[in-house]
């Protein structure tokens, strides 16, 4: 299974070491490099591809308010020589953060980890969709029904799953919690929240309810939403 991507970043040699490293992958293939991010966004509209290798700090645009406006919610790995970006990278649910200069082993075991998210992600597309999952808590396992789930909403490097009669915390990103759920009943609204479809009651122009919890829907996510209702 091959992994596409697209590289964006301001500097032609920072896009040279990407090219460098990512020929030395036998499943990653590239299929652009751009120096300029809204030629990027350009491309994303029309192609489709599994992981963005993303400069954060570039004219006009910065990676982080790049990643905001993503169609298609496709993977990121953050490539900067500032470290103090970080904390914001994995707040906005990034896969990896590469430290320029970064080396092969360390491109490549960013690059492994889209990989195997990738598998993950595929095996339950096509496998038949479960009557539960299984999710740890600390040093918990908890068997928990589909149905039983109102909402997920992240909270840092976890995610709250609220369910009809408690709450579960799960060291999850939003990626790896999407990749449990069948992806016919639940949607990412957000960058922060996912929803049970058949538990939405009202969709207003800016939230949706469940209940009597108004959750938000991100402009990026706005096509999303109107899907679920055809």
């Amino acid at each position: 299974m091959t992994l596409t991507a697209i590289a964006i970043d301001d500097e032609q040699v920072a896009l040279s070491i990407i090219r460098t490293h990512a020929a030395q992958v036998p499943f990653l293939d590239i299929r652009g490099y751009f120096t300029d991010p809204f030629e990027a966004l350009d491309y994303l509209q029309k192609e489709k591809v599994d992981l963005l290798f993303l400069d954060i700090r570039m004219p006009d645009i910065s990676g982080l308010e790049l990643m905001a406006t993503l169609p298609g919610a496709p993977m990121v790995i953050f490539t900067t020589a500032y470290s103090e970006h970080a904390v914001q990278s994995f707040e906005l649910d990034a896969l990896d953060y590469l430290l320029k200069p970064f080396s092969f082993e360390r491109f490549l075991k960013a690059c492994n980890k889209a990989k195997a998210l990738q598998v993950l992600i595929g095996q339950r597309s096509k496998s038949d969709v479960p009557a539960h999952i299984m999710l740890k808590s600390g040093y918990e396992q908890y068997k928990v029904m589909l149905d039983d789930i109102l909402y997920l909403e992240s909270a840092g490097n976890y995610i709250n799953f609220v369910l009809k009669d408690k709450r579960i915390l799960s060291r999850l990103s939003m990626q790896e919690a999407l990749a449990l759920l069948p992806p016919a009943q639940f949607t990412r609204v957000h960058r922060s929240f996912i929803v049970a479809n058949n538990k939405i009651d009202k969709v207003d122009r800016s939230s949706l309810y469940i209940g009597s919890v108004a959750i938000s829907i991100g402009a990026a996510y706005a096509l999303a939403v109107g899907e679920i209702f055809g």
